[in-house]
């Protein structure tokens, strides 16, 4: 990070984590939810279908930009103690780590104990696909996949940035990664609209699903991961979840993708990973796994960071 020691870097980055670890998502609304009210008035304004492509850059830039250039003023002016404290507000605000847990851990407890309308109405609340008449495979499926996808998105793309930018570079990915999520479809509302949303979206997170993949192929079956992420991952729609996901279907020895329902309409999408058919306890092993990434990549930066520190020393 340019801004700080990569030492201090390593510290301030066990410290969002934790503070993610112990206190979540803010209790009251979440700062998120009144970014995503500004973004959905930007796209009511700017979305009229003239030139959309130019319209939604610039409404990328709109919504991205001054926040990321406001927090990357405060952090360099402000003392250094407050500018730590910044930084690791950054990345709290950024991390995803406690909420993802708390949304697959009720899932993985409604299917063991074979609750089925609990664990669809649960699962419902995380994917896009429709759950209404899943099975137990289907929705240990979708869990798994959510698990494993937005452990990218919601831990180790922030981290990655945070370790290139600081918190202004964890805060950059989070709003980016949120308005992919809402401008990134491929409808005739936003397919061209959101076509900036999307490719900014690729562009941030393309480095980090590699690296995330690689970890999830590390910590577990390594050769099945590595080959599932060569061999199936390029015949996935999106460029950084599919290494994401059939890395971390082939470490799990699990079946992943397939059909799925999406609004009203069967989609077909290709087979990732390899072995059995997704149930209850991929569940809890994605969420282990995604859990072992997070403490390898801090144990990574502190061993990098104390090398570093006996190097100049």
């Amino acid at each position: 990070m340019l801004l700080l020691s990569f030492y201090v870097t390593a510290m301030l980055a066990i410290a969002g984590v934790v503070a993610d670890r112990i206190f979540g998502e803010p209790a009251t609304r979440h700062p998120l939810v009144s970014f995503g009210r500004l973004a959905t008035r930007i796209e009511a304004r700017m979305n009229t279908g003239f030139r959309a492509r130019p319209a939604g850059i610039l409404a990328w830039l709109i919504a991205v930009v001054p926040p990321v250039f406001v927090s990357w003023i405060l952090v360099s002016v402000l003392p250094f103690a407050a500018a730590c404290a910044v930084h690791i507000a950054l990345l709290w605000f950024a991390l995803g780590a406690k909420s993802l847990r708390d949304h697959i851990v009720p899932i993985a407890r409604a299917l063991g104990r074979g609750d089925l309308p609990e664990a669809r109405s649960l699962t419902a609340r995380i994917v896009s696909r429709e759950t209404a008449n899943a099975d137990e495979a289907a929705l240990s499926r979708a869990a798994v996949e959510s698990a494993l996808e937005n452990g990218n998105d919601a831990i180790f793309g922030a981290l990655f940035w945070f370790v290139i930018a600081g918190g202004p570079g964890a805060l950059m990915f989070r709003l980016a990664n949120t308005l992919d999520a809402m401008w990134g479809y491929k409808t005739p509302r936003y397919l061209r609209f959101g076509w900036a949303a999307a490719r900014f979206d690729d562009v941030l997170n393309y480095v980090p699903a590699r690296l995330t993949a690689a970890s999830y192929a590390l910590l577990g079956d390594t050769r099945t991961a590595w080959r599932c992420w060569q061999t199936q991952a390029p015949l996935w729609d999106s460029p950084n979840a599919g290494p994401v996901m059939a890395s971390g279907a082939g470490s799990l020895n699990v079946l992943l993708g397939g059909a799925a329902m999406y609004h009203g309409a069967l989609e077909t999408r290709p087979v990732l990973g390899f072995g059995v058919t997704a149930a209850p306890k991929h569940v809890v092993a994605a969420l282990r796994l995604v859990e072992r990434t997070t403490v390898l990549w801090l144990v990574l930066l502190l061993v990098l960071a104390f090398m570093g520190a006996g190097f100049h020393g």
